[in-house]
């Protein structure tokens, strides 16, 4: 939004950008972007200053996260999902400057809310899902590490997340040295922790619907105790994406409560 997207607001869902007026629909205006000033008083600036009131109101009590979105889901919002899937092909040039713009737009975006009392920088990265092991090599896995050590270089620690089936490209994942990954529900927990190793923190990884929304407290216990034991003791409680609209509360309580009545160490075999 703070590039000049076109942003639509519905009744019953969240705000998102109009992909067939997106921002980059016509490529050649690339050259026209300027990376935004986190602080010009747009949404970039209303998370900034949350960070720094929470950041006020918790002292060191707490963990802060911050989000940005990662260089290949930014430059989606900015071009349009259908369009970037083909670029890929047609443009594979512009493909790389795009994503140099939303890899510097990200690195000033994560800068300012580390320097506002973020510990932990999100990264959401979606659309790489959409794209093979090949294309994610070439033109997406280089920005994502860059955005990762320049994070780090700041003293903030990273949590990646991509929705979707990431199983073929989970080694490549584990070369960028995030902190934290999450695994959407389809993504077997033991391969991920094979393909990345012992040391990176794995989240996840519950179906948000069939084991959340439409389980019940018993069987999100048991469900969560099945990854606890198949990602070991760097493990956090959650879900593999959002959990919907219409969850009992009870069934979002059984996450928690798994996660206050367990060790990291405490894992069934």
């Amino acid at each position: 939004a703070d590039c000049g997207a076109l942003i639509r607001y519905y009744d019953d869902q969240p705000p998102a950008i109009v992909e067939e007026d997106a921002l980059l629909a016509d490529k050649s205006r690339l050259d026209d972007l300027r990376v935004p000033n986190p602080y010009s008083n747009g949404r970039m600036e209303d998370r900034i200053q949350a960070a720094d009131l929470f950041r006020s109101k918790v002292g060191d009590r707490y963990l802060i996260e911050g989000w940005i979105e990662g260089p290949c889901a930014e430059g989606a919002d900015l071009r349009g999902i259908n369009r970037l899937m083909m670029d890929f092909f047609d443009d594979p040039d512009f493909v790389r400057r795009l994503f140099e713009f939303t890899l510097e737009t990200g690195i000033a975006f994560a800068r300012a809310q580390i320097e506002a009392g973020v510990d932990l920088i999100g990264v959401g990265d979606a659309a790489a899902s959409l794209v093979g092991p090949q294309i994610y090599e070439e033109f997406v896995w280089p920005y994502e590490k860059r955005l990762v050590d320049a994070i780090h270089e700041m003293g903030g620690l990273v949590r990646l997340h991509i929705c979707g089936n990431i199983t073929k490209i989970l080694e490549k994942i584990g070369e960028l040295g995030c902190d934290i990954v999450d695994l959407d529900f389809m993504v077997p927990v033991a391969d991920a922790r094979a393909a990345m190793g012992d040391q990176v923190v794995l989240l996840g990884n519950l179906d948000p619907v069939k084991a959340v929304k439409n389980g019940t407290p018993d069987s999100i216990k048991a469900e969560v105790a099945k990854c606890h034991s198949e990602a070991g003791p760097r493990f956090i409680v959650g879900a593999g994406c959002e959990i919907p609209r219409g969850t009992p509360d009870e069934n979002v309580f059984a996450l928690r409560d798994y996660a206050r009545s367990h060790k990291p160490e405490d894992v069934v075999s």
